[in-house]
């Protein structure tokens, strides 16, 4: 089938100009995908999610998480205990692993943040540890490079770096192609893979713009910089805090400070702690999904049999009461904005002491303190007491570990998947807009033309409209797969669509292929009809040309039209049923089966066919004809004379009158009989006659008929085929053989029905 444009629609519920709160969503044919359900981790309770009251959710087919990240992944409790969501979740095994243990976290630091019973406080408990619990079960795991089928939507999960468990997803849907990245990463760390290019080319490609079009400092320069300024930090007697995810990033640094600390014996005198409430349960998943990482972490593995994550330096921690922090120390405390917890503790306890060091290895979200802290205020507000402030003279650095993709990278992959449109989103209004100007400026040679790539990026709450290319494409099965017609050839059958497969099939195959059913409608209609079943008979034949008998019993006449109208006449208790299987074809020609017998017996060709089978019967021993019950049925063919008998020519019938009505008809010897069309127009003159033949054609073929009486012709138009009929003869002068044919059979009815009785 040809291609025709098809429209996605892109909802951006989180995500568009902003790093936080990530939520898309896909809307194709009917079919919902719902990309991540973060929060925002600047605001708190309901201003942190998504714009979830811009769609409604119960639409929703199946809810993709990318990654365990709270911005991609926190509000997915509230979304399936708390909205109207009916859909499916999936995330990969340490997603869902991870998931768990991160979120029972979120919950537990969120109500202790505020513990009161005021409505403001309610209003940040988004869900509790039994909503966690019970959306939980719910969630559904997919492998890497599995494909699932989820009501003709499929997808397939992608090594995406950036953490441990991070999936891009490729979706298909009715044709249509889509990749999600997610966060992702294109650089190979000490622990993870590098992003996947997957072997097809998708027609939207929606991706992170993190970090826009800035470029990241070499991977072994970033960690000789980080280890460098620690080392000095606690040469000087000072302590170090890197704020950073439970998960993620934490574990990268772990691998590079145990690497580091076992290469620098003076060193080791200070301890790494890493200080989460989630710490042992965190490492105990990295331990076991060892084998999901990249191929230096596995060889590491099996040559030396020892787990890389089993460290020798760092001591996990889950109270600060247990921390020795008197000498100086590193500490790796969770969340990294240092918003709440353990990492903001930290910070305002060590801030006054300039012989101390902050150092921020992820991504700041603005509004959090991480990116506040990074401006060096003279002065930070306590967390606990509001309108306390803390003195800063802590050093602030920013050595970014973040594993996200920067313009370079993310511009070499756009080039290897050749997508034919981006939306981009994770990313703040400026970052992003400038990679937006830089991928344009890229791309401009192909503007305006057929390959040219649009890109977009939306705010939130911002519905876009994608026209896409898509090919229709129906697979034949069945019967008719079994005889495909020849080139040039056309092929005829059931088109049947399940999600976005369309099968092409007969009929009868319809129960074989598809869970659906067929119900034959057999309609039936009986009529009263006093015509026999000769005029019956003649009837029909005018009318469909074609009449199949099946019955011509003694008292039961029965026989079909064109193929699928049964008619079966009685003649001894005048009653007709007329049966048939209900259709559109079908109905119709019932309709016109009915009207035929409803003025069967009264029709003027009904009433000169009866009189003419007078006047041809031949006479029985006692003086009836042979055929008189026509007579008798159809009393309008018999014209009544005065009781004495009259002679009359050969051509008269003549008729006595009997003191029961009975009618009997005698007639006089006579020839045989050829009548000509001369014969039957005999009678009548001219202008009556095209009068009536005029009124007959404007009646069978309507607007398309007219005539011009100067001109002695009529024209009947249809479409762009043009028919003229000569009134002189009444021949038809016409291109089309079955429009000339169909022409000339209705003037010759015209023509009987115009005769006058003889």
């Amino acid at each position: 089938m040809n291609g025709e444009d098809e429209k996605l629609k892109f909802h951006c519920l989180g995500g568009g100009n902003e790093v936080g709160r990530s939520c898309h969503i896909l809307e194709y044919k009917g079919k919902v995908v719902m990309l991540d359900a973060g929060v925002h981790p600047a605001y708190t309770g309901l201003e942190s999610l998504p714009f979830y009251d811009d769609f409604d959710l119960s639409r929703v087919d199946i809810l993709l998480i990318s990654h365990f990240h709270l911005d991609h992944a926190a509000s997915l409790p509230y979304v399936m205990q708390h909205t109207n969501f009916k859909g499916r979740v999936f995330m990969t095994y340490p997603t869902k692993a991870i998931y768990k243990w991160l979120l029972n976290d979120f919950v537990r630091v969120t109500n202790i943040a505020d513990d009161s019973e005021s409505d403001e406080n309610k209003n940040s408990f988004l869900y509790t540890d039994e909503d966690l619990a019970e959306s939980f079960d719910k969630i559904e795991t997919v492998d890497y490079h599995s494909t699932i089928d989820v009501d003709g939507i499929k997808f397939t999960a992608y090594h995406a770096g950036h953490v441990l468990g991070a999936a891009m997803f490729f979706i298909e849907m009715g044709g249509l192609k889509i990749l999600f990245t997610g966060d992702y990463s294109r650089e190979e760390d000490r622990h993870l893979s590098s992003a996947e290019v997957p072997h097809k080319r998708p027609d939207l490609l929606i991706t992170e713009s993190t970090f826009g079009t800035a470029t990241h400092i070499p991977r072994l320069e970033r960690e000789h910089k980080l280890t460098k300024m620690i080392h000095s930090t606690l040469q000087q007697g000072g302590k170090c805090l890197l704020p950073v995810f439970a998960l993620g990033r934490a574990q990268e640094i772990l691998l590079i400070l145990e690497e580091y600390w076992e290469a620098h014996s003076d060193l080791q005198k200070y301890p790494i702690y890493y200080a989460s409430d989630l710490a042992k349960k965190c490492m105990a998943v990295y331990q076991r999904y060892i084998y999901m990482m990249n191929e230096g972490i596995r060889k590491k593995m099996t040559e030396t049999n020892v787990n890389p994550f089993f460290f020798k330096y760092v001591k996990n921690i889950t109270h600060m009461e247990r921390m020795n922090d008197r000498l100086p120390c590193v500490i790796l405390a969770s969340p990294g904005m240092l918003q709440s917890g353990v990492s903001r503790r930290i910070l305002e306890k060590w801030a006054p002491d300039p012989k101390n060091s902050v150092i921020l290895t992820g991504y700041s979200i603005d509004g959090t303190m991480a990116k506040n802290i990074l401006r060096e205020p003279q002065e930070i507000p306590s967390m606990n007491n509001s309108g306390t402030t803390i003195p800063r003279r802590i050093n602030v650095e920013e050595i970014s570990f973040a594993a996200h993709v920067d313009f370079e990278q993310n511009s070499e992959f756009i080039d290897l998947v050749n997508p034919k449109k981006i939306v981009l989103v994770h990313g703040e209004s400026n970052p992003m807009g400038r990679l937006k100007s830089a991928l344009l400026s890229k791309y401009k040679k192909s503007k305006n033309a057929e390959e040219e790539i649009k890109i977009y990026n939306p705010k939130n709450s911002t519905v876009l409209d994608l026209e896409f290319k898509a090919e229709k494409v129906a697979k034949v099965v069945g019967k008719l797969a079994a005889n495909l017609p020849e080139d040039g050839d056309h092929i005829k059958g059931i088109l049947v669509q399940k999600n976005f497969n369309v099968n092409l099939m007969a009929v009868d195959d319809i129960k074989e292929f598809t869970t659906l059913t067929t119900t034959t409608i057999t309609q039936r209609q009986t009529i009263r009809c006093y015509a026999n079943r000769s005029i019956v008979h003649w009837q029909f034949s005018q009318m469909f040309g074609d009449v199949n008998v099946l019955n011509d019993g003694e008292d039961n006449y029965e026989f079909k039209v064109m193929d699928c109208i049964i008619v079966k006449h009685d003649d001894k208790n005048y009653v007709t049923v007329v049966e048939w299987e209900s259709g559109i074809m079908e109905d119709s020609i019932a309709d016109s089966a009915v009207a035929i017998l409803l003025s069967c017996d009264s029709a003027p060709s009904s009433v000169k066919l009866t009189s003419h089978s007078c006047m041809h019967n031949h006479h029985s021993e006692n003086g009836h004809t042979e055929n008189s019950d026509i007579v008798e049925k159809s009393s309008t063919s018999v014209k009544e004379e005065p009781e004495e008998n009259t002679k009359t020519d050969k051509n008269t019938v003549l008729v006595k009158q009997e003191e029961h009505d009975q009618i009997n008809v005698k007639t006089e010897p006579m020839e045989e009989v050829s009548i000509s069309a001369t014969d039957v127009y005999a009678g009548i003159d001219e202008t009556t006659k095209l009068e009536r033949i005029t009124l007959l054609l404007e009646t069978q073929f309507g607007s398309a008929f007219s005539h011009d009486l100067a001109q002695n012709k009529g024209t009947i138009k249809i479409g762009k085929n043009e028919a003229i009929i000569n009134y002189s003869d009444f021949t038809v002068d016409c291109k089309p053989g079955a429009l000339k044919g169909r022409i000339e059979g209705i003037i010759a009815r015209c023509l009987e029905l115009v005769s006058p009785l003889n």
